[in-house]
């Protein structure tokens, strides 16, 4: 056994472990192992990401593309072309804001875990083992419903082309059902292939993704049949950027903050690279460079996105309300000829396959992660083994699918069920990505422990305006767009039962039962106190359940002690 002589505390790291801890190995580590390490974990994945492919992966994820088509109702319905231009730019100040915040956390604490992780360690003494359970489910259930909704706003684009090549024919649920499962199965055993594979298959996706967008950027503005309709090529900028459209029963502010769950739902996926922190080389810069270019770059393309559809579109209540059931295509057939609206659908579908494919994948790390600390009970052993042939947590890609494929019966309930896989992720997303950088801003302080891609002065400013916006969204984003007597069950937003279900019951658990096993994350490699190589700890069996924040407590030396002496 090697024995290292470097200890946690001059690694660039905030870890469960101690400060004056050192892990031990068999063999030599690489720097991005030694890291790990110093966070209490083996590495187990092969580093065959990059800068450039996790970046990849977390644009699929984004889907610019897909992901307004799904989410035009929102943008577009509930403030008009207002909502769309002055929404995604205001609210893309703050995301950036979140962006920016996690990224300076994943330099500090590279691992699948992610703010999971990060939550645990950041937390007061004592309450690591709760912020983390409130921060992991949330975030799995952001991960969980990702590619089914994605997939079946995907499936109903398919069939809405469908609809318009042949206008006697009308989509059927356990259609849309059977189409959905069957792009997820596809979409699972593409993300069960080896880390390369993986890799270069989402390296091409995005770029394709990249290369359509700025297609349709280029196609709609050039080839709109406004003029052909009496109309001005462009609707007027006072228009685009003042004429609201009256799609709730509160004031123009508000009906513009209600806008940005279209942006929230889009944006869910930059911590992506975060996830994948544990497959990437020089992770503890790349992944957060990968975090913050995506936020941006995305942020950027999609407000262009939203500029062209919303100087010309012709009528925003008309594509609302379009039999199509598809506002995105009911737009495309006011503004273009039919075969160029099918060619533009077509190219939007294959955007979302992969999509899908990379909210998958980022899911599954995650399910990794949460399994590697028995969060999912017996089902863990299963689904925190990492296969050895591909080295990759097939395992988990699966458990993922089934119970994506069977959340997809909400389906068969109608619109206004279906619409749930998609509410939950704008709410779950932000709530998760916010609870660690809060702690980190209004408890932790000076104790954080920066890694090498970090905010400087900048960073509790910027901390503070993330979570303040944060704050005051969440219940912005359940408000339902009518009141009084208007409001019924086909007017309501069901964004607070749909989460607020889970996350009561996910509480109630912890209180019952799962304070009373579960403790944070747990380490896995061996370590030994600084200058006492008699008190090696098997990481097995080793969990952390009050945070050390880079730093050595009178409780951790107090277990390490306990520990030690049991195994002597």
């Amino acid at each position: 056994m090697t024995e290292r002589t470097k200890s946690v505390a001059e690694e660039p790291v905030t870890s469960v472990l101690a400060s004056g801890d050192v892990p031990v190995y068999e063999r030599e580590y690489t720097a991005d192992e030694e890291v790990l390490a110093a966070l209490g974990y083996k590495s187990e994945f092969k580093r065959e990401f990059s800068l450039w492919t996790s970046f990849c992966v977390s644009f699929a994820v984004l889907g610019l593309l897909p992901s307004f088509a799904s989410t035009l109702y929102y943008g577009m319905g509930y403030a008009g072309t207002p909502g769309m231009v002055w929404g995604w730019l205001i609210a893309m100040v703050f995301i950036q804001c979140v962006a920016m915040s996690m990224a300076e956390l994943c330099s500090s604490m590279p691992t699948s875990g992610g703010l999971y992780y990060a939550a645990a360690v950041l937390a007061p003494p004592g309450w690591g083992p709760l912020a983390s359970w409130i921060t992991g489910w949330s975030n799995w259930l952001v991960q969980i419903t990702g590619a089914p909704s994605v997939d079946y706003g995907m499936a109903s684009m398919m069939l809405a082309a469908a609809s318009i090549q042949n206008p006697t024919y009308v989509p059927q649920n356990y259609q849309v059902f059977l189409l959905t499962a069957l792009i997820m199965l596809i979409q699972s055993c593409i993300s069960s292939m080896p880390t390369k594979w993986i890799a270069n298959f989402n390296s091409v996706g995005s770029t394709f993704n990249i290369i359509v967008l700025a297609v349709v950027l280029i196609v709609i503005p050039a080839a709109t049949n406004r003029e052909e309709q009496g109309l001005p090529r462009f609707t007027s900028a006072s228009v685009v950027w003042g004429n609201f459209y009256q799609g709730t029963d509160f004031p123009n502010g508000l009906a513009l903050l209600m806008s940005f769950v279209a942006v929230f739902w889009t944006m869910s996926g930059y911590d992506a690279p975060f996830h994948l922190s544990e497959e990437c080389s020089n992770a503890n810069i790349a992944s957060p460079r990968a975090i913050v270019l995506t936020s941006g770059v995305g942020g950027l393309m999609g407000w262009f996105l939203q500029l062209v559809v919303a100087y010309t579109i012709v009528d925003i209540e008309a594509a609302l309300d379009s039999d199509l059931g598809q506002p995105y295509a009911a737009y495309l057939l006011q503004i273009l000829p039919q075969n160029t609206t099918l060619a533009i659908l077509a190219l939007t579908i294959i955007c979302a396959f992969s999509m899908g494919q990379g909210c998958m994948v980022a899911a599954s790390r995650v399910t990794f992660a949460y399994s590697r600390d028995d969060c999912f009970g017996p089902l863990s052993a299963i689904t925190k083994r990492v296969n050895r042939h591909t080295h990759t947590p097939v395992n988990a890609v699966w458990f993922n699918t089934v119970i994506g494929i069977a959340m997809t019966i909400l389906i068969f309930g109608g619109e206004l069920a279906a619409g749930a896989l998609f509410s939950i992720g704008a709410v779950a997303a932000f709530v998760a990505f916010t609870v660690p950088i809060f702690i980190r801003v209004f408890f932790v302080g000076n104790r954080f422990r920066p890694g090498p891609w970090n905010l400087g002065r900048a960073s509790m400013p910027i901390g503070a305006m993330a979570c303040a916006f944060v704050l005051l969204m969440v219940p912005i984003l359940m408000l339902p767009s009518v009141t009084g007597s208007d409001l019924d069950a086909a007017g309501m937003n069901w964004t607070c039962l749909v989460y607020g279900g889970p996350m009561t019951f996910i509480l109630i658990w912890w209180i019952v039962d799962a304070r009373k096993w579960f403790k944070g994350p747990k380490v896995n490699i061996e370590h030994q106190m600084l200058g006492r190589p008699e008190t090696a700890l098997d990481g097995s069996a080793s969990e952390i359940g009050k945070s050390s924040t880079g730093s050595s407590t009178e409780d951790n030396k107090a277990a390490d002690v306990d520990k030690a002496g049991k195994m002597g």
